[in-house]
């Protein structure tokens, strides 16, 4: 077989969406960042661009020759797993630092374990 025919069979085949790949490596790399809890604003960042790659790689998914819709729906999955992960999150420690109560047994604990150190 001629090596030009090859290449021609071989670019004739469908393409996944970059979108798609993007929108996937996006939901998981804010998954990820909302887990580690410290970096939970970076996973909201991550996991919002995530939803509008996702959504872009489902509709270039329509197009013929372009394959990706799987992929773009775990994208979109994660990325909203993340994004209300990250709300959660955030939401959870505005109510513990507005509650008066929570703060104050947070700082008698820390006070404990330094009169323990010393």
């Amino acid at each position: 077989m001629p090596a030009d025919s090859r290449a021609r069979r071989a670019s004739t085949g469908a393409k996944t969406s970059a979108a798609a790949t993007f929108a996937l490596v996006f939901g998981v790399a804010g998954l990820i960042s909302v887990l580690t809890a410290i970096l939970a604003w970076v996973g909201l960042v991550l996991g919002i661009i995530g939803i509008v790659l996702g959504i872009v790689g489902l509709k270039m998914a329509r197009r013929p020759g372009v394959t990706g819709r799987g992929v773009s729906i775990g994208g979109l999955v994660l990325s909203i797993l993340a994004v209300l992960i990250a709300l959660g999150l955030g939401a959870g420690i505005t109510t513990f630092l507005n509650n008066e109560g929570a703060v104050d047994r947070l700082q008698n604990q820390v006070d404990n374990l330094r009169d323990k150190l010393d």
